[in-house]
């Protein structure tokens, strides 16, 4: 079977771990471990940064951060970067998207090219591409931008605003409406009933978008907002898992001692204190689980609904996350640094080829990378990445098993000018970047002004040993720096023109008329 259409699947700060069919004793996820058997489980998948919105962005421009510039969350991707969607709109295939993309207008960017709103490139451009069926980001009361509010009080939600009363609060014991955005709050089950809630809503919006397609193809991201908190899961999810069914907390006393400056200010941040509770383990692990089930679930609908409808077995899968989620490990909260319960990530690619039958349900240990996601879904169409532009890769070549030789690390980034780390480390926002390296073996991040940090994985899978200052490892580090700067040389800023470009046009001025030199 060929691939006729491209379902991207992205589930916002899901853990590697969480999951059935990497390993989880616990967590019940049957329809995401079915898709795995049906296609190729990644062991080795890195995004590369820890942050949502640097990310993502990675994912639909196929580059690097420091390439695309859009290094956090509050920074807009360049009005000049392409994605996914520039890409599909030069075949006639629109990008849809159902969920969130984190996705900030360039308006400045949009002002200078004179485009406004009511232009359609504009609006496209303002959106990252994407064809919104419903954009719902998740993380504050949704606007005009996502049909949810208007549904949720089509279904008797009467609020002003129903995501803030009801998606995310519960009742007290006291009776009163108690708050997701406390943590000790989401063992409550959310006010809103299951079939009404964000993950059943948006999955509702994918299988009404694939059915209206028909026989027509069709490209969507798919793009779930949790487990992403708050943390509020509805019931029966709620309740789903007892904190003894939960993985337990990887941190010890050992190190918090002479801690990594940055990593010492990041335990500091609210998140970090609140997640090195032992109540709030108890509290928020079982309802972060019961999230992940509830979208298992829905997954399960969507891939019923495209079998009855005919088009699962054309369709080119992908199931991933943005990136993982601390959940108190290392004595922090939330994301962004160099652990790998942050950067590796859940990475399952179904190809419908038949190319790709050797391959079906096999684990791939070789690295895959967030910026190959874009490559892989334009080779599945039968489209060619543009050389100078994209730096990941295909991964039909793995699917397909025609890759002779393959990448042996994985790089990431963090911008953390925008974190209260920066304020307490009195340092300038342009001093607040780092940049790591993933081998098989080594964890190492080069940050600006700060110490090295090295893990040896082999050694200390659980990552609590910092080695960035040990003189034992001074060679190790010596050579992941310069993988590093071999890197770094390395990223496609000449984008303007292709690679043929400059080789046909490599010494030939004098065809220009241009003399200089001559004697």
């Amino acid at each position: 079977m060929t691939v006729q259409n491209v379902l991207f699947i992205m589930c916002d700060q899901l853990r590697r771990d969480h999951l059935g069919c990497y390993g989880h004793p616990y967590l019940r996820t049957p329809n995401i471990d079915a898709l795995a058997r049906r296609g190729v489980r990644f062991d080795n998948a890195f995004v590369n940064s820890g942050v949502c919105g640097p990310s993502r962005m990675s994912y639909y421009t196929g580059r690097y951060p420091i390439t695309h510039g859009a290094t956090w969350n509050r920074v807009p991707l360049s009005v000049g970067e392409l994605t996914m969607g520039d890409y599909l709109r030069g075949r006639g295939i629109d990008l849809a998207l159902a969920g969130k993309t984190h996705v900030m207008p360039d308006d400045e960017g949009m002002r200078r090219l004179q485009l406004d709103g009511g232009h359609e490139l504009a609006h496209l451009l303002t959106r990252g591409g994407f064809h919104e069926v419903d954009r719902y980001d998740g993380h504050h009361s949704p606007g005009d931008e996502s049909g949810y509010p208007a549904f949720l009080r089509a279904q008797g939600y009467v609020s002003d605003d129903p995501w803030t009363d009801f998606v995310i609060s519960g009742i007290g014991p006291d009776g009163t409406v108690a708050s997701g955005w406390h943590m000790r709050n989401v063992h409550l089950p959310a006010r809103v009933r299951e079939e009404h809630s964000e993950t059943a809503f948006m999955t509702d919006q994918a299988v009404d978008y694939i059915a209206g397609q028909g026989d027509q193809p069709w490209v969507l991201h798919l793009s779930y907002v949790k487990p992403h908190w708050p943390y509020m899961a509805p019931a029966p999810y709620h309740a789903m898992y007892t904190p003894d069914q939960c993985l337990p907390v990887v941190r010890n006393a050992a190190e918090r001692v002479d801690a990594h400056p940055v990593v010492a200010a990041y335990r500091e941040h609210e998140e970090s204190q609140s997640f090195s509770r032992d109540d709030c383990q108890r509290i928020v692990r079982p309802a972060y689980q019961g999230l992940i089930s509830q979208v298992d679930t829905h997954l399960g609908r969507l891939f019923d609904a495209m079998e009855r409808q005919g088009v699962l077995d054309k369709t080119l899968v992908i199931f991933t996350a943005d990136h993982g989620d601390l959940l108190g490990d290392h004595w922090l909260g939330e994301k962004e640094l160099f652990y790998d319960c942050v950067q590796r990530v859940p990475l399952i690619v179904v190809d419908p080829s038949a190319a790709a039958d050797a391959t079906r349900g096999t684990a791939d240990a070789r690295f895959a990378e967030a910026v190959d996601i874009l490559p892989t879904m334009l080779d599945a169409l039968g489209m060619l990445p543009p050389a100078q532009r994209i730096e990941g890769r295909s991964l039909l070549a793995l699917t397909r098993g025609s890759a002779d030789t393959w990448r042996d690390a994985a790089f990431s980034e963090l911008d953390y000018s925008f974190r209260g780390a920066r304020l307490s480390l009195g340092k300038s926002v342009t001093d607040c970047r780092a940049f790591s390296v993933r081998t098989a073996r080594w964890r190492y991040v080069y940050w600006i002004g700060e110490p090295e940090q090295l893990y040896d994985l082999q050694a200390d899978p659980d990552e609590f040993t910092d080695l960035g200052r040990d003189p034992a490892f001074a060679s190790e580090r010596d050579t992941l720096r310069a993988q590093l700067m071999d890197w770094l040389v390395h990223r496609r800023h000449r984008d303007t023109v292709s690679d043929a470009f400059v080789e046909s046009r490599t010494n030939t001025h004098k065809k220009a008329g241009v003399f200089y030199g001559q004697w």
